[in-house]
C-alpha cells in the first residue's frame, strides 16, 4: 500500500512543449546569431553590459536557470547527434555539432558573464571542451567533403570517439559549475548574518533541488543539510523557517541528504519544531513534509533513522494534532502524508495513534470537505486506515466514528480532471478502502455494517467492471479479497452466479476472469 512520497520533479522536463518550445527560442536565436559570427563575442562599452548580456538582467537563480536550461538543449543535441551517427546522416551530424559547438561557447560566455570567480580546473575544463567542440566540427565538415564509404567508415569511429569525450567533459563542466554555485550559495547561508541575503540563497537552493536528485546530491554532499539545520535552529531566522524547511525536504529525497540529516541530530530539530507551539501553522506543515519524505516507503535507505524512533511518539502527537487544527486542505494534506509514512515506517505508530483517537480526528476530518478536498488526502487517511486495521480494538472505532460508510464512499472514488496523477490517487484509494474492509470484517460488527450499507454489490460491481476500477489490477485483487471475507459472514448477500465465479475459485481463477471480462458482459 505505498503511501505519499514527495520526491523532486524535473521540471524542464514536465511542461508543455510548445511552452518549451517558445522558452528555447530565444536560446536557439543566439545559436543561430552566433553561428554567422562564428562564435566570436559581441565587444561593448561598460555602460551598455546591462542592456547587451542577458544573464546580467538577471538574479543567480534565473542565471543557473539559463545555465540548466542551455546545458538540458546541449545533452539533448549530444543524444541525437549519436543516432544521426548511426544512420550516417552526414549532413545532419555536422549542422548539428555546429548548433552543439555554438551552444557551448554561449553557455560558458554566459556563465563566465554572471559568476563572481570560477577556479583554474574549471578555465581547464572550458578550453577543454571548446578545443574538442572545433575538433569535433572540423571532422564532421571533411566528412561532407567525401563520399567514399572506407575513409568514412575510418572516420566514423573518430567521430564516435570525439563525440563521447565531448560529452565527457560536458558532464565534468557542468558538474563542476553546479559545485561550485551550490558552494557559493551555501556560503552565503552560513556566513551571512542577512535576511535578505539569506533568504535569497536558500531560495536559489530550493529551485536547484527542484531539478532532480543529481542536484540534491550535489547541495548534499557540499553541507546543504548541515547549513540548513543551522538556520533552522536561529531564533532570528524564524520568518524563514518554512522555506528552509521545504528546501531541505527537496534534498532529503536522495541518501546522502539522508545520511547528513542523521549526522546533525535532524529528527530532534523537526520534533522541536513540531512541539513548539509558538511557530506559525506554515512552520509546522513543511516540518511534517520534511517527515514525510525521510519516512517515505519507496525509499530504500530509512533504515539507518535510529533516533526517529526515539522521538517518535512526539512526533506522531503533534502531527495528529496538526491534522485536527489544519486550517487548509494542503496543511492537512502534509501532516497525514507524514502520518501514513510513519505507519509503515514502524507498527507501534499504530498503537500510539490509537491512543490518540486519531481515527475519530481522522473520520471526522473526512466530512469536513474544505479540508480533505482532494483524492490525495483521502489516499493519506485509507493508508492510516488500513495500518491500522490490524490492531483487534480498531473496529470498535471505525463503528463508532460511522468508518464503514466513509470506506463504502471511497469505493466509488472517481477522478473529475481525469489527470494521470489523480487516477492514480482513486485507485490506491479504492484498493486501500478494499483492503480496509477486508481486513476489519473479520470483526461480525464491521461486517453486517457493511452489508447493509450495500458494500458486497459495490465490490462485485468494481470485480465485474474493469471501467469501474480503471482496469486496476490492484484494485480487482482487494475487491476480490474484501468480497471472500464478506461473503463468509454474511453468505446470504451474493447470487448463485458471483459465488461460483468470485467467491468459490481459488483467487488467481477468479482474477483471470474478472480480468478476461468483456464490458458487455458486465
Amino acid at each position: 500500500l505505498p503511501s505519499l512520497s514527495l520526491p523532486s520533479s524535473m521540471h524542464l522536463i514536465q511542461v508543455d512543449s510548445v511552452q518549451r518550445w517558445m522558452e528555447d527560442l530565444k536560446l536557439m536565436t543566439d545559436c543561430e546569431c552566433m553561428c554567422i559570427l562564428q562564435s566570436k563575442p559581441i565587444s561593448m562599452e561598460k555602460d551598455e553590459q546591462n542592456e547587451l548580456i542577458l544573464s546580467s538582467q538577471h538574479s543567480t537563480c534565473d542565471n543557473l536557470q539559463l545555465l540548466l536550461k542551455r546545458a538540458w538543449i546541449i545533452s539533448t543535441e549530444l543524444t541525437r547527434i549519436a543516432q544521426k551517427l548511426e544512420k550516417n546522416r552526414w549532413q545532419r551530424v555536422h549542422s548539428m555539432t555546429v548548433r552543439v559547438n555554438c551552444h557551448v561557447r554561449s553557455m560558458i560566455n554566459e556563465y563566465n558573464a554572471f559568476t563572481r570567480s570560477s577556479s583554474e580546473e574549471m578555465h581547464q575544463l572550458e578550453k577543454l571542451l571548446i578545443d574538442k567542440c572545433s575538433e569535433f566540427t572540423a571532422f564532421t565538415e571533411r566528412c561532407l567533403q567525401t563520399e567514399d564509404e572506407e575513409i568514412l567508415k575510418s572516420m566514423k569511429s573518430c567521430i564516435n570517439e570525439t563525440l563521447t569525450t565531448v560529452a565527457q567533459y560536458f558532464g565534468q563542466l557542468i558538474e563542476l559549475v553546479l559545485t561550485h554555485e551550490a558552494q557559493n550559495l551555501l556560503r552565503q547561508v552560513e556566513l551571512s548574518g542577512s535576511l535578505y541575503v539569506t533568504e535569497s540563497a536558500i531560495s536559489s537552493l530550493l529551485s536547484l533541488a527542484q531539478e532532480g536528485a543529481h542536484l540534491c546530491r550535489i547541495i548534499a554532499k557540499e553541507g546543504g543539510v548541515v547549513a540548513l539545520f543551522k538556520v533552522c535552529r536561529q531564533d532570528c531566522f524564524r520568518c524563514l523557517y518554512p522555506q528552509t524547511l521545504r528546501t531541505l525536504a527537496s534534498i532529503c529525497c536522495v541518501e546522502e541528504g539522508m545520511h547528513q540529516l542523521e549526522k546533525v541530530d535532524g529528527i530532534l530539530c523537526l520534533a522541536d519544531i513540531l512541539t513548539d507551539n509558538s511557530h506559525s501553522e506554515a512552520t509546522h506543515a513543511e516540518a511534517a513534509a520534511v517527515i514525510a519524505q525521510i519516512t517515505s516507503p519507496h525509499l530504500t535507505f530509512t533504515q539507518h533513522l535510529s533516533s526517529f524512533l526515539e522521538n517518535m511518539e512526539e512526533i506522531v502527537t503533534a502531527l495528529v494534532k496538526l491534522c485536527q487544527e489544519a486550517s487548509s486542505g494542503e496543511v492537512f494534506l502534509l501532516a497525514s502524508a507524514a502520518l501514513a509514512n510513519i505507519t509503515f515506517f514502524d507498527t507501534m505508530a499504530c498503537e500510539i495513534l490509537l491512543q490518540l483517537n486519531a481515527m475519530k480526528i481522522l473520520l471526522a476530518a473526512c466530512s469536513d470537505k474544505r479540508i480533505v478536498d482532494t483524492p490525495y488526502s483521502r489516499d493519506q487517511v485509507v493508508t492510516i486506515l488500513a495500518n491500522m486495521s490490524v490492531l483487534d480494538q480498531c473496529a470498535s472505532e471505525i463503528i463508532q466514528g460511522n468508518g464503514v460508510q466513509l470506506l463504502m464512499e471511497m469505493l466509488f472514488e472517481k477522478s473529475s480532471s481525469g489527470n494521470p496523477a489523480e487516477v492514480a490517487a482513486c485507485e490506491r484509494v479504492q484498493q486501500k478502502s478494499a483492503v480496509t474492509l477486508a481486513r476489519l470484517s473479520r470483526d461480525p460488527e464491521v461486517a453486517d455494517a457493511a452489508v447493509k450499507l450495500s458494500c458486497i454489490p459495490r465490490l462485485i460491481k468494481l470485480c465485474r467492471s474493469p471501467t469501474e476500477r480503471n482496469n486496476s489490477d490492484s484494485v480487482l485483487v482487494a475487491c476480490l479479497a474484501a468480497l471472500r471475507r464478506l461473503a463468509v459472514m454474511s453468505p446470504d448477500g451474493l447470487e448463485d452466479s458471483d459465488f461460483q465465479q468470485l467467491v468459490k475459485p481459488r483467487l488467481v481463477d477468479s482474477f483471470l476472469l474478472c480480468t478476461n471480462m468483456e464490458e458487455s458482459f458486465v
